[in-house]
């Protein structure tokens, strides 16, 4: 999920079902309007000071964009896994390749490192990867725990109207087209798909395990049998004989 200021404008992107190797893949488009005063560095949110307060009031924040990485559950709630905070008149520069995201790329780093920091507002467009993190308890440091490749772009409200695009993959899906996600073909929710759990969740983690089992069970079979047949023929047999 992403939002400005961690709650306005919220979204959330589709569910990728059953990463088994923990990359998910979305490609997904998040759009927020939102009023900036660029003499100040903010942006202006009207808000109701209570629930029956007739009238909104404006309030003045950093432009902070917020994004989540949940674990989606289906019967008991989400697990939080990771977030990355971008001011985004004032944020560190993405990496090119995500081999070399580190905790270090943030400009409040553990070593104190200095980090080349840009300003969307100045850049209009920026590309790359960054580090997702987990913040540690007290006195303990940060987890990394994960890596998000992002394309973020400021438009006016002019721009904005003139290059048309919808949330998600709605349409329109222009500026720039965004082509479904690549996804592997586990990667759906259990329930909704029966032949496919068979194939894909139980037969291909645990088909040894069936075809021992069948062997087993024929082997068992075999041998029942047997048993059950070996008194009769005997018996047949020494009848014979007298």
């Amino acid at each position: 999920s992403c939002g400005i200021n961690a709650e306005y404008g919220k979204q959330k992107t589709d569910v990728h079902y059953r990463s088994l190797n923990g990359e998910g893949n979305f490609n997904w488009r998040y759009i927020f309007p939102f009023k900036y005063l660029p003499a100040e560095e903010v942006m202006v949110i009207k808000k109701k000071e209570h629930f029956f307060s007739l009238d909104k009031h404006e309030e003045k924040y950093p432009v902070t964009f917020v994004v989540q990485i949940w674990d989606n559950d289906i019967f008991t709630p989400d697990d939080f896994l990771g977030l990355l905070e971008l001011n985004l008149n004032f944020m560190p520069k993405a990496n090119k390749f995500a081999k070399s995201v580190s905790l270090d790329d943030l400009p409040d780093n553990d070593k104190g490192k200095p980090v080349p920091m840009v300003s969307l507002f100045d850049q209009k467009n920026v590309k790359g990867w960054w580090p997702m993190y987990e913040e540690g308890g007290p006195g303990q440091p940060r987890d990394l725990t994960g890596k998000v490749e992002m394309e973020l772009e400021i438009l006016s409200k002019e721009d904005a109207e003139a290059k048309p695009a919808g949330k998600g993959q709605e349409e329109p899906n222009e500026n720039p087209h965004l082509d479904p996600p690549n996804r592997p073909a586990t990667s759906f929710l259990w329930f909704t798909s029966p032949w496919k759990s068979l194939r894909y969740i139980i037969w291909n983690n645990y088909k040894w395990y069936i075809i021992g089992g069948l062997i087993v069970l024929l082997i068992i079979a075999m041998i029942g049998l047997f048993i059950y047949s070996a008194p009769g023929a005997l018996s047949q047999k020494l009848i014979q004989q007298i």
